[in-house]
């Protein structure tokens, strides 16, 4: 039996997340989101306090991440996970407003799993999300392991 997986969105922009929240809610996922709105406070949380990311062993996580942070990298912040042997294999997807095809191929190159360039438009942004929060549905995440 899995653990359920709990959803880290580290978004700066409130308004993003509340929207991002919301639609994954109409998508019918009832999974634990834990906001972040800086990456300093996300990688506290992912590591720990002894830094290693142990703490989240046998934990079932999935990264949503904006790669546009005031005080931490995106690309720093998905190496940073995909380096560490406990997170390695949480899922990442991006979901953020670049879409520069450097940026798309270095962030797939790095090891994330989905890509999403945010739509400008509420409405196309909101059914994206939305689809999203379908795919959240269905996908299997692997728990955190030990080393």
């Amino acid at each position: 039996m899995s653990n359920p997986v709990t959803i880290i969105m580290i978004e700066d922009d409130e308004g993003h997340a509340r929207l991002i929240e919301r639609n994954i809610r109409r998508s019918g996922v009832n999974n634990e989101i834990i906001p972040f709105t800086s990456g300093t406070t996300a990688l506290n949380y992912l590591f720990g306090p002894d830094g290693s990311g142990v703490e989240h062993q046998n934990r079932a996580l999935l990264v949503l991440l904006d790669l546009n942070l005031p005080d931490a990298s995106g690309i720093d912040i998905l190496r940073r996970i995909k380096e560490n042997d406990h997170l390695k294999c949480t899922p990442v997807v991006v979901l953020t407003t670049t879409d520069d095809a450097q940026e798309i191929k270095r962030c797939y190159e790095l090891g994330c799993n989905v890509y999403i360039t945010k739509p400008v438009n509420y409405e196309s942004f909101a059914n994206a999300i939305r689809q999203l929060g379908l795919f959240f549905s269905v996908i299997q995440v692997p728990q955190t392991e030990a080393t």
